[in-house]
């Protein structure tokens, strides 16, 4: 049986979410000063009031007890007071107790809870989190709340490999925030998302175009939101195969964004470094592998498993580069003990690389398991993906022709 004051203040709490006065409440069945002293705390209730009171707001008895983290807005003020993961796990549980709360508190807890699954690397929790709080969108109505929710749900969808999705939603948000005039950041953070979308799905151009307009509207910022259109259009400039200015782009953020306003971006951007440096024609080994040694020791402070990964998936590709396939397999299968948090790119490179590593062992499997990747790839819309995997593939077919000439000519 629920207790006083404790059911009280549960009981008004229920009656005001629902928009109910205590006289509609009360009903026939009871009076409405009876209920007044249940919700003041000065009555306990009985089995029986209890009942009748769950019965009109349609919920069930064990409703009435408060949950055991509290309030979701106090679980939301321990989130932003300290952060850690019991305080997340704290909100997680208020916010399956608590369907009846008001939609921008649901908004706001799914909005810390999808962001903590995505520095995580768990792309799949994410989206779940991101698709209902875009539902949510449409009850606050708020159209930056709506904008907010499809920028992060494209980011999450393109992570996923889900790129036609994505830009569907990318697209829409650009859309809604360009129409409703929202502010710099709103806008940026759009084209971000888009940017990374279009690249992705080989609308070069477009993403050149939208790389454009987010570089001038960042101009004179040095904040984590120019450090990211920075890196957006070293990346663009990565496909479009010009990668000096890449390079430029990229060690710009590098130069200015110092790791005391957000560790983690400071972290990929040497990452994302690393990995141009090993991209680029001809590759740069000695410069990725001082990005890599830079990188190891802020894992300590912002060791996620999705960023120890992704900088174990570079030691791999940068010792394939420099011709150590055993440490490339070392690396490679302690990535296959763990569950996997990183993005379907990057998945897929790991993929590449096991087959470009079977294909350096005589295995001529891995030149059909790089075709499946390839057309898989393309059959996914993730035209930038499978065009980096052809390539791959062509200069693995020209490098086994090489060696089979050379064999034969007992060279």
């Amino acid at each position: 049986m629920p207790q006083q004051p404790a059911f009280g203040r549960r009981l008004r709490k229920l009656r005001q979410a629902r928009g109910l006065s205590q006289t509609a409440l009360a009903g026939d069945g009871m009076s409405t000063g009876y209920l007044s002293r249940l919700e003041s705390g000065a009555r306990q209730p009985t089995e029986r009031a209890v009942a009748y009171l769950a019965d009109r707001l349609g919920l069930e008895a064990a409703d009435f007890e408060e949950p055991a983290g509290g309030s979701l807005a106090n679980a939301l003020t321990l989130v932003a007071s300290t952060g850690s993961e019991a305080a997340m796990e704290t909100l997680r549980e208020a916010l399956a107790a608590e369907g009846h709360e008001a939609p921008v508190l649901r908004w706001q807890a799914l909005w810390q809870l999808a962001r903590q699954r995505r520095v995580q690397g768990d792309h799949e929790g994410e989206r779940e989190d991101l698709e209902e709080l875009v539902r949510l969108s449409d009850a606050v109505g708020l159209v930056a709340l709506r904008v907010r929710g499809l920028t992060r749900l494209a980011r999450c969808l393109r992570s996923l490999g889900e790129i036609t999705d994505a830009l569907d939603a990318a697209m829409t948000a650009h859309h809604l925030a360009r129409e409703d005039d929202l502010d710099v950041e709103d806008r940026a953070a759009v084209l971000l998302a888009l940017i990374s979308v279009e690249a992705e799905a080989g609308r070069t151009p477009d993403a050149r175009a939208h790389t454009d307009e987010l570089v001038e509207l960042v101009a004179g910022r040095s904040d984590a939101l120019w450090a990211e259109a920075m890196w957006t259009a070293a990346a663009v400039r990565l496909r479009q195969g010009d990668h000096a200015a890449a390079q430029a782009h990229l060690e710009e953020a590098l130069e200015k964004f110092g790791s005391g306003e957000d560790l983690v971006l400071w972290l990929r951007l040497r990452l994302a470094a690393g990995r141009l440096h090993l991209q680029k024609v001809p590759p740069d080994p000695e410069a990725a592998e001082r990005c890599v040694v830079a990188a190891e020791p802020a894992l300590a402070f912002v060791g996620t498993p999705g960023l120890r990964q992704e900088l174990t998936a570079l030691k791999a590709d940068l010792a394939f580069l420099t011709a150590r396939y055993d440490d490339a397999r070392v690396l490679l299968g302690e990535l296959a003990e763990v569950e996997p948090r990183m993005t379907y790119r990057d998945r897929v490179r790991l993929d590449i690389l096991r087959h470009q590593l079977r294909i350096r062992s005589g295995d001529e499997s891995g030149l059909q398991g790089l075709r499946a990747l390839a057309e898989q790839a393309q059959a996914d819309a993730n035209i930038d993906l499978a065009a980096e995997i052809w390539r791959v593939l062509a200069e693995s077919l020209a490098q086994s022709a090489l060696e089979r000439g050379s064999a034969a000519s007992g060279v």
